[in-house]
């Protein structure tokens, strides 16, 4: 009974508990969202440079960016299926577009990186769901 004794008269009760859990959660869950975002956009970023360097290296054997069978084309989901990455090739001149906008439930809500690009001068872009720049936020410079 002694146990039972200090418990009762400790003076913390289920309500209290309760709302340090409640508080704590609040403070935990946002920033944790926050930070599987941010990690997500790597799978994006890492799809659109591998889509690049194929079409690259198909330039460099046939100086377009068409006719190879390696290099990729269309829309395609990124290899964690958080994006969806689309490849617009131009054939005169021989240029190429690569953008990535988000498609999974966590990174729909990632209102700070709502489209990447990347084309074949190389220039990298990124805008927030009002299409405003954030290029360095969103491809990891800042």
């Amino acid at each position: 009974m002694q146990l039972h004794d200090a418990i009762r008269n400790s003076g913390a009760k289920a309500g209290d508990t309760v709302a340090i859990l409640g508080i704590v959660a609040a403070i935990a869950i946002p920033s944790y969202t926050a930070y599987v975002r941010q990690a997500n956009r790597t799978d994006a970023t890492r799809a659109m440079t591998l889509d690049a360097q194929a079409l690259e290296r198909c330039y460099s054997q046939t100086f377009a960016y068409t006719p190879c069978a390696t290099a990729p084309a269309g829309t395609a989901p990124s290899s964690q299926g958080n994006y969806s990455v689309t490849i617009a090739v131009t054939a005169n001149p021989a240029t190429y577009t690569i953008t990535a906008t988000p498609v999974s439930a966590s990174q729909a809500g990632d209102t700070a990186c709502a489209v990447f690009t990347l084309n074949s001068a190389g220039t990298q872009g990124a805008t927030d769901s009002s299409h405003v720049n954030n290029t360095k936020t969103c491809w990891g410079s800042t």
